[in-house]
Formats: structure tokens, sequence, C-alpha cells
């Protein structure tokens, strides 16, 4: 009872225990745990768009095939997420959790930029950690600040504003498309394709992104969800394109 009543308070007053086996030093890691990702968001007439794929990859391994990357963090809005999954996970709990208590408090949701103002400010302190979050937060704001939003917030504490992001190993790739295709005038169903073709193109040349697509849209009512896509359905639809592009050429050349 002594030894449990000392352990009680060294806990109350030190906060955690040092057990005399424990040690500060950082285990290594058996490989490196390399990973990446192909997110991208964009905005346009109809709203806010967010398009990713499912691939979850460990060094050179697939993890998981159909992981979850954009995640609902309330009603009216979503989060691209690129980074270790564990990290991007928490974090989005924490910030959907402190979301809604804000709006229990002031009977209002807070504004797409004050969620990325206070992420920014939550992952500061672990600025130059092992703590990899690179988030895209799309929503939709009413109120005073009514209309779509896009912010970029990094575990370094960056925030960026924008009209167009694409985060993850496949990056560069996805901009190809979504620099000459992305514009404000899209429809919903051009949007949706553009999205997905940008996402294919990355899949395509980077191995790390692979596998689904998924494609959420965020509009004055609230987020949607598509239907998840195989990849593989694009690239069938590119064959066909690049078909009748052949043929077409072939009848103007005989006439």
């Amino acid at each position: 009872m002594d030894h449990r009543r000392e352990l009680s308070q060294e806990i109350s007053r030190k906060g955690v225990y040092n057990f005399p086996f424990a040690s500060s030093e950082s285990v290594p890691l058996p490989f490196p745990m390399g990973h990446g990702t192909t997110t991208l968001a964009f905005l346009f007439q109809g709203g806010v768009l967010a398009a990713a794929d499912t691939r979850s990859s460990c060094s050179g391994l697939v993890a998981c095939p159909a992981a979850q990357k954009i995640l609902p963090i309330h009603s009216h809005l979503v989060g691209t997420t690129s980074g270790t999954s564990a990290d991007c996970a928490l974090w989005k709990r924490i910030l959907s959790r402190e979301l809604r208590l804000y709006q229990l408090r002031h009977g209002r949701r807070l504004s797409t930029g004050g969620a990325a103002k206070l992420l920014s400010h939550m992952l500061h302190p672990f600025k130059g950690t092992e703590l990899c979050v690179a988030a895209t937060l799309c929503g939709w704001d009413g109120g005073d600040f009514s209309g779509p939003g896009l912010f970029y917030v990094c575990s370094d504490g960056t925030r960026l504003e924008g009209k167009l992001f694409s985060v993850g190993s496949g990056s560069p790739y996805a901009y190809s498309i979504l620099d000459q295709g992305v514009r404000w005038g899209l429809t919903v169903e051009e949007a949706t394709s553009i999205a997905r073709e940008a996402v294919y193109r990355a899949t395509h040349r980077d191995a790390y992104s692979g596998n689904f697509v998924d494609i959420y849209h965020v509009t004055p009512n609230g987020w949607t969800r598509r239907t998840r896509e195989d990849l593989k359905e694009e690239y069938y639809r590119e064959k066909e394109r690049r078909r009748l592009e052949r043929e077409r050429r072939g009848t103007t050349s005989s006439e």
C-alpha cells in the first residue's frame, strides 16, 4: 500500500512516472517511413471540390489500398489530408471537437478561415518534430462570411489561403491538369471530370498514389460525397478517348 501511495503521489506531482527502465533515446525505425499521396481542392462557381486517391503507403509497402484521405469535419467543412495517417486522423478529431465546442458556445459555426487559423495555432508548437500533417480545409461559410473558403495548413504552422491547392508526392503531376483546366465557370460535371483526371494522371506517374479516387463537393447545403471510383475506369475512358481521336484524325485525313 505504501508503494502504491508513493506511486500515486509521484504521478500527481510530475504528471508521469519515470520508470527505471525507461529511456529518453528514440528507438530507431527498422526502415525509413516514406509515404506519399495525391490530394487536391479548388474553388469554382459551384462551390469547392476536393479529390484524393486512396493508397496509404509505408516506404515501399502499400499499407492500405482504400484509405480515407478526405475527412469530414462538420456539415459544411471537409479536409484533405497528406502526411502520416495517424497524425492526420488525430488532429482531424481534435479540430472537429474544438469546432463543435465553438458552435455550442456561440450558436454559430466558425468560418473556414477561423478553423484554419485555429489548426495552425494548435500545430505550431510541434514545429521541428516528427509530426507530419498537411491539410487543405474546404468549407462553405454562413452568416456575414457567406461563401466558399479554401485554406492550406501544415504541421509547421504554415497557413495559406488560395483558390487551388494540390498536396502530396503526386501533386506536380496533378497541377499539370489543374493549371490548364480549372476555371471559375466550370459546371459540377466538368469540375468532377478534371479532378478525377488530375488524380488519375498523378497515380499513373507516382508509385505512392493509386487505387481509387474520392471526390467531395461542398456547397451552401453542406458537403456531398460521390461514389468511390476505381482509377482503372479512368484508364479505360482515356483509352476510349484516344481511340476516338485516332478515328477522327483518320476520317479527316481521308477527306
